[in-house]
């Protein structure tokens, strides 16, 4: 079971801020609370940390820099110990590559993840933003990991890809399809399920799908049985950590009033009627 004491605030107390008002996070500060006792493992999770980073195009120096510290041994003699200062996506990265056999690497993915996602605009301009726009900014970037994991699936081998979508969402809402999402929220023939969630919705199937993307790439992926299994799991596995730090399952969250396609066109009509005038 996963310690209680294991949460959100967790990752959150051992953060720090520095003089620029920057947050990061110290490697073997980090290392405790993702329960690795010796240093030399956790050291290998931060190499294929940082091989996926340099994979994904960022800077090893920027996302890990070296700090290592000074220590005074017990015969007086000054020593060094390694650490690193991490920034969010340096510790996503980390959890990405950390002992998934431990469920607080679970809760560590879904943390850094959703805050990395966020981070993509500056943070205090997301917050400063309204319901609809979040949802709006979290929408755009769901389509961006679809189409990521469209390419991905179909190089595994997909070729019917409702299938393989509704997979992942049975994984992550217990059974249902996206159909079935639909008649739940009460939306009308083929209307976009995506358009109709709130920001959170959003954040979690956009955790699900980013997800499924690396495991295909990851695990080398083929075939269309096995790619819909894995997308079917990954949302399992999401749904598991929602589960296990106590976070409101996907389909209990609330269905906004209006569809994102409806707010579109209420902007587009005023915009046209402030031309008129």
């Amino acid at each position: 079971m996963l310690n209680k004491k294991i949460n959100n605030k967790t990752f959150e107390s051992i953060k720090h801020i520095d003089e620029n008002g920057i947050e990061f996070w110290y490697a073997r500060e980090l290392m405790k609370v993702l329960e690795y006792s010796k240093w030399e493992n956790f050291r290998k999770v931060i190499d294929k940390a940082m091989i996926a980073c340099e994979n994904s195009g960022f800077s090893i120096k920027d996302c890990f820099p070296d700090v290592r510290k000074s220590i005074i041994s017990g015969k007086g003699k000054e020593d060094f110990i390694e650490d690193y200062r991490l920034n969010r996506y340096a510790c996503y990265l980390i959890a990405q590559n950390g002992d998934t056999r431990k469920k607080v690497i679970s809760l560590a993915q879904t943390y850094f993840a959703v805050q990395t996602r966020k981070m993509e605009i500056n943070e205090k301009e997301y917050g400063l933003l309204s319901e609809d726009e979040k949802r709006f900014y979290q929408r755009n970037l769901t389509k961006k990991g679809n189409y990521s994991l469209n390419q991905v699936a179909k190089n595994a081998g997909v070729k019917n890809f409702d299938k393989f979508h509704n997979a992942g969402y049975k994984g992550l809402y217990n059974g249902e399809t996206a159909d079935a999402i639909a008649k739940r929220k009460g939306l009308r023939y083929r209307e976009e399920i995506l358009d109709n969630m709130g920001s959170d919705e959003l954040i979690v199937n956009l955790f699900r799908i980013s997800q499924a993307e690396q495991k295909l790439r990851k695990d080398r992926i083929q075939g269309e049985n096995e790619a819909n299994m894995t997308h079917y799991e990954v949302g399992k596995k999401v749904r598991n950590a929602i589960a296990d730090i106590g976070g409101t399952m996907p389909e209990d969250l609330p269905t906004p009033r209006k569809s994102l396609k409806q707010l579109e066109k209420e902007s587009k009509k005023e915009l046209k009627n402030k031309d008129k005038t």
